[in-house]
């Protein structure tokens, strides 16, 4: 679990925070801020891992409280605005949530906050994914591939599998692209368990699963292919 303050001038969205925090076993609620100076002040004497950040508050807005810090904590943005994405990530921002914040897309953020600790742990990372009224750890590591279903994905694992209410457009907030590929406009296939590659399917753990043409140059670029066979 890691340890995080939500810094906010509206008080229902630190309401939504704190709701979204109290149902997850990832995250530990330390305090919560509508005054971003009265969160500086509380982060120069304690230490948390993470902060969600609203962008936009009187007096010192949330990108300029990131800057005030040293060390800096990890750091989710929050904002009605969606044009702040691109500077967000300039500072190396965990995630970007735009409000309102579902509760699916809070859980996906976490996750990669969590999975950056266990990297800098050097742990094999793992995620939360959410499934109806349960919520399951699953190490990275375990996952096959994921299927699109409709309005649902299957996450395939060696010993079970896990239905999720997601479109395929946000799959990488459900899993890190830095170990998935999409091959497919329904599958995204774990690399590592990629076992063979043809022309028309990769093969993952004994699953033939067939390669889309409009994927096929960007899984051959991807896995450093001159050609696929």
């Amino acid at each position: 679990m890691i340890t995080c303050i939500a810094v906010d001038d509206e008080p229902m969205a630190l309401e939504v925070i704190g709701r979204y925090c109290s149902k997850s076993d990832l995250v530990d609620l330390k305090a919560v801020f509508r005054e971003p100076v009265k969160a500086v002040e509380y982060l120069g004497l304690e230490k948390v891992d993470l902060v969600f950040l609203d962008i936009n508050m009187p007096d010192l807005s949330g990108m300029q409280l990131l800057q005030t810090l040293s060390p800096r904590p990890m750091v989710i943005f929050t904002t009605a605005y969606s044009h702040y994405a691109v500077e967000s990530y300039t500072l190396h921002a965990v995630d970007y949530l735009l409000k309102p914040i579902t509760f699916e897309r809070f859980l996906a953020a976490v996750n990669k906050a969590v999975a950056s600790v266990a990297v800098a742990l050097g742990e094999p990372p793992a995620l939360f994914i959410k499934s109806g009224p349960q919520t399951y750890q699953v190490r990275v590591r375990d996952i096959l591939f994921l299927e699109k279903e409709g309005n649902y994905i299957t996450v395939h694992l060696a010993d079970r599998d896990i239905l999720v209410r997601e479109n395929m457009v946000d799959v990488f907030d459900l899993v890190p692209a830095a170990d998935f590929v999409r091959v497919h406009k329904s599958f995204v296939v774990a690399i590592r368990h990629i076992t063979t590659i043809e022309v028309h399917q990769v093969t993952v753990a004994g699953v033939k699963i067939p390669i889309g043409s409009t994927y096929r140059e960007a899984l051959r670029s991807r896995l450093g292919l001159d050609k696929l066979l």
